[in-house]
């Protein structure tokens, strides 16, 4: 536990690189003909894919094939990071 109650903080943010990320599209949906809701972009390697909420699901999958545990919402102004491995905001 962190101070006042906060949960700790997760170190897997902490090894991120400062990765450049590809087109703003999920390929596996363009693939397939489908359509996303949200992006997502793997901060280790800069993939984009679509979120949990879209039919696909490209994000979840490229991390259970790579193990690149944080996203990030491929939006300018959003600051939502998900790890994971802990499977909460990070």
């Amino acid at each position: 536990m962190g101070l006042n109650g906060q949960i700790p903080r997760c170190e897997h943010i902490d090894r991120c690189p400062v990765v450049e990320h590809g087109p703003p599209e999920c390929r596996a949906c363009l693939a397939l003909g489908q359509s996303w809701t949200w992006l997502l972009v793997c901060l280790s390697c800069g993939w984009v894919a679509c979120s949990d909420d879209s039919r696909g699901g490209h994000a979840k999958a490229h991390y259970q094939e790579t193990d690149h545990p944080v996203v990030a919402a491929l939006e300018p102004s959003s600051t939502w990071r998900w790890c994971y491995v802990h499977r909460r905001n990070v």
